[in-house]
């Protein structure tokens, strides 16, 4: 299922990783074992954050998304199902949509 994530870093955690010359390497280390479609950073809620596009397999996968994030950083995680055009359209949104009128 396709997934956005929302990953919100404390600022205390990165910056002493930054501090560190560790946070770069974390970042790549946690992105090559992930392997998102897409990784965007920015900020989140005044925080340092990322936005990424995961397809996770199967309910488990959210773990293995999840704790990188979590243990090297002390991040807030979201995770939210997207769909694209294509998959609204398989799921017969119109037929749906005229049983509820």
């Amino acid at each position: 299922m396709r997934c956005v994530v929302h990953v919100s870093f404390p600022p205390e955690p990165f910056n002493q990783a930054a501090r560190h010359g560790t946070a770069g390497r974390t970042l790549r280390q946690i992105l090559d074992e992930i392997k998102p479609e897409a990784a965007y950073f920015t900020t989140i809620d005044g925080r340092r954050g990322a936005i990424l596009v995961v397809d996770l397999k199967e309910p488990s996968d959210m773990l293995r998304l999840a704790e990188p994030w979590l243990l090297s950083f002390n991040a807030i995680i979201e995770i939210q199902p997207v769909m694209t055009l294509q998959d609204m359209e398989k799921a017969g949104m119109d037929a749906i949509a005229d049983r509820w009128k």
